[in-house]
């Protein structure tokens, strides 16, 4: 019996809850640290990335009216299915960090609990950085935190997994929804991501997952007057001022990262949830 052709796999995009080509047609092949083809992926457009971000706005009113108990709930039916697929992400962060088997599991289980992390402080936060203000007179003074409504999150380049999931679980467990750009040359990871994602409890458009050039979408998405805030993590260096000054054009807020990438395996702390919420202080008459 003859031996039997590989069928290569080639990727789609994941916007609004399903799995588009991007618009352009274009692919890119990804291979593993050792130079090893793996898979093709979608080399998102600018169109692409306007077609995530409508997405992601028509998302955002549902997602940040629904309680925080309930997100943490939905957050937590990820981790769930993160486990149940474990085996495969090991594989793909193996293959695409060159990390050994070993340190692979190790890595999968830190983005796990990473995802639990974040789905236990949904329905914690208004009583950490909200408040009931002391005001001199007859009223009620109240600050609670807000979503800051549409983020794009340039994915770490070289944490794989880990980092992609530190900064994307914090962005949508405080009720905003997000744009992201994968790792370039490591997508794969989120391409799986965006797979649990689809099956989970997660409603379409609150994560939109783009794989392609990030010095080419990374503009678009910076000037973009419907994002409203930007994640520098995964940015090329050279291009973050730029980036900066385009999101200063509309306002936005901008998350500003080392351009060494963070140990991601450290604990986390508060700074990711406070970056993309805004406190709305509310006054009220006592008796009213």
């Amino acid at each position: 019996m003859s031996e039997r052709i590989s069928v290569a796999k080639t990727y789609k995009l994941y916007v609004g809850g399903a799995f588009p080509r991007s618009e352009s047609g274009r692919v890119y092949p990804v291979a593993d640290s050792r130079g090893t083809f793996l898979a093709n992926a979608a080399l998102a457009s600018r169109k692409d990335a306007r077609d995530a971000v409508v997405a992601a706005r028509k998302a955002f009113a549902g997602w940040s009216a629904a309680t925080a108990y309930n997100r943490g709930q939905v957050l937590y039916r990820v981790a769930e299915l993160l486990e149940g697929r474990r085996e495969q992400f090991v594989a793909e962060v193996s293959a695409a960090e060159g990390a050994q088997t070993r340190r692979a599991q190790s890595i999968v289980d830190a983005a796990i609990d990473r995802w639990v992390w974040y789905a236990g402080w949904t329905d914690k936060l208004a009583a950490v950085l909200g408040s009931a203000n002391p005001v001199a007179g007859p009223y009620f003074c109240f600050t609670t935190p807000e979503p800051t409504g549409v983020v794009a999150v340039l994915a770490p380049q070289r944490s794989s997994l880990l980092g992609l999931v530190s900064a994307v679980a914090p962005v949508i467990a405080t009720g905003n929804t997000c744009v992201v750009v994968a790792s370039q040359d490591r997508p794969l990871p989120a391409i799986t991501l965006s797979e649990v994602l689809a099956t989970s409890d997660v409603p379409g458009g609150v994560v939109n997952v783009l794989t392609g050039r990030t010095a080419e979408l990374a503009p678009w998405l910076a000037a973009h007057a419907d994002v409203n805030a930007l994640d520098l993590t995964g940015a090329p260096e050279a291009q973050r001022v730029e980036l900066e000054r385009a999101a200063a054009g509309t306002v936005k807020r901008v998350l500003r990262t080392p351009t060494t990438e963070p140990d991601w395996s450290a604990q986390p702390d508060l700074g990711r949830l406070r970056a993309f919420v805004e406190a709305k202080t509310v006054w009220h008459p006592v008796g009213v």
